[in-house]
């Protein structure tokens, strides 16, 4: 291969210059060179009617999950308190019951303490017939305590009998009440009642 002298190339470039330069610049110095560029945004372009489509279902969504959620709440809520309501009314019986008991319980205890004084009172009764003026001063001090407690004599004298308040020891024959009632015409045995229960019956005679 037979090379060319490096001044013969210096003389070849200056000479296919001229030529190159014609064939590259525009045939009109004021055009601005068009470039189109080829893409895919018809790809990427998204519709508009389907994003707002997409966001309504999600915002029905969850709205719909939070109406549930707040539902089960109330749910709860209402069956928490219907516990509670259960719940202070088992109380409040039972704090009824238990206090309904206690002063039952109360009761019955003194009742068995004034029971057992009702002897002395009998003896006072008895005594006092023979020595009012010696007896009256103590027995009516006993019996006015025992009253502030809740004892009380039984009146039957003249009354209608009732077998739940006296025990009818003689029965003598008459006329009752005239609506065939018998009466009681004698109290032998004083009963009394202690806060409304009879503690001890009367014992009486009665006609009719």
């Amino acid at each position: 291969m037979i090379q060319t002298p490096p001044e013969h190339q210096r003389q070849a470039r200056l000479l296919v210059a001229p030529t190159m330069m014609k064939l590259l610049t525009p045939k009109s110095s004021t055009a601005t060179p068009e470039f189109t560029i080829m893409t895919n945004e018809q790809d990427d372009v998204v519709d508009p009617s389907t994003t707002e489509t997409e966001d309504a279902v999600a915002v029905e969504e969850a709205e719909a999950a939070i109406e549930h959620d707040v539902e089960a709440l109330l749910t709860e809520r209402d069956s928490f308190r219907e516990i509670a309501q259960r719940l202070q009314a088992d109380f409040e019986n039972y704090r009824k019951r238990v206090a309904t008991q206690t002063s039952d319980d109360i009761d019955r205890a003194t009742g068995r303490i004034a029971e057992s004084l009702l002897p002395v009172l009998d003896a006072c009764e008895a005594a006092f017939v023979a020595h009012p003026a010696e007896i009256e001063p103590l027995f009516n001090l006993l019996l006015t305590e025992l009253k502030k407690q809740g004892l009380e004599a039984l009146d039957l004298n003249g009354q209608t009998f009732d077998p739940a308040k006296a025990d009818a020891v003689i029965h003598e024959e008459g006329e009752g009440d005239g609506n065939g009632n018998t009466v009681v015409t004698d109290v032998l045995r004083t009963g009394y009642t202690w806060k409304g229960r009879v503690l001890r019956p009367a014992m009486v005679k009665v006609r009719g």
